[in-house]
């Protein structure tokens, strides 16, 4: 699906591709193509990385913990103490089945954040040495933006979906009478909370602007340039790509009050409480939209290019350990 984690994965692809690294997209099917590594997006089966490790292939694992890494620390907590118990019960069974035990056996774990890598030593047993905190990059384009005047819109661009809370952010900015330009799409044209929005959207056009996806890249420079501030209300989130973008445009950020954007932005965004109430959306999003221009600037993220260098970075110390 569209979305954060296919830029992740091309981005990741064309900047190491830049650096020398000679990449390619896994062909599972073709028992004949060579590699050193496999970087896999996502939580391998303990059977895939046995079966690597056999052919001489090392495994570096990158998973997003969206879900987990927004629940609040006694939910952790409980969920730890259950797969505890469930591995004393079954430990090859619930264990093998759920792939918990991938952490501990590849080669290296890629988390975005500080947060996540607590995650996998503590929740999953992954070895803190194993353990690499790389974050996302940002494509040159969105750092070489030339300046402009910012109009009255704040922009969000998110897909059209419930974990984003796009039309819960709409309908506080109808009651809080602040435009807000939504940019994205659903991801499928038949879903029944995207229609909702769409609806709401075309019913109230003063402040809510909806043409759908942009997906030039250049223009989309241009937007986060001129937006009055950034807003992304999600329930759940690993590390926003679009936030960042907006960051590297120097657009004031207002975020969902979650620990992984604490943790990136700190005291340079505004938080949102995580609710789905658009009453209690609406006063925050007035307060940002009043102070956006005033605001400290978000901190300058990594390009892409960076994040390769540290990839590779990591990927010489795996084929350097026995």
């Amino acid at each position: 699906m569209h979305g954060g984690l296919q830029i992740q994965i091309e981005q990741s692809k064309a900047a190491l591709e830049a650096i020398g690294v000679n990449v390619e997209f896994l062909r599972w099917w073709d028992d004949a193509q060579s590699g050193d590594i496999i970087h896999f997006f996502g939580r391998p089966g303990l059977n895939y990385v046995n079966s690597s490790h056999k052919k001489g292939i090392k495994i570096v694992m990158l998973q997003l913990l969206t879900g987990l890494g927004s629940r609040a620390g006694w939910a952790r907590h409980l969920q730890k103490v259950v797969m505890n118990f469930s591995k004393k019960i079954s430990p090859n069974v619930i264990g093998g089945y759920l792939a918990w035990d991938s952490y501990r056996l590849a080669d290296a774990c890629i988390a975005n954040t500080a947060l996540e890598k607590y995650l996998m030593t503590d929740m999953f047993g992954a070895p803190p040495e194993k353990v690499h905190v790389v974050p996302n990059g940002v494509e040159d384009i969105f750092f070489n933006s030339p300046p402009v005047e910012r109009g009255p819109w704040l922009v969000c661009t998110a897909t059209i979906t419930e974990r984003k809370r796009v039309l819960e952010l709409a309908q506080a900015a109808v009651q809080a009478q602040t435009p807000v330009w939504i940019v994205g799409k659903a991801y499928s044209e038949s879903d029944a909370y995207a229609r909702r929005f769409e609806e709401f959207a075309q019913l109230h056009p003063k402040f809510v602007r909806y043409e759908g996806a942009i997906n030039d890249r250049k223009r989309m420079a241009e937007v986060y340039r001129s937006a009055r501030g950034f807003v992304l209300l999600s329930t759940k989130e690993t590390r926003s790509l679009s936030s960042e973008e907006a960051a590297a445009c120097e657009c004031p950020l207002l975020l969902s009050d979650l620990p992984w954007a604490r943790s990136v932005f700190q005291a340079q965004a505004s938080y949102c409480p995580v609710t789905g109430s658009a009453g209690q959306i609406a006063p925050v999003l007035r307060n940002f939209y009043e102070n956006a221009p005033a605001l400290p600037r978000p901190p300058k993220p990594k390009s892409w290019i960076e994040v390769a260098r540290q990839f590779h970075s990591v990927y010489e110390q795996v084929l350097t350990n026995p």
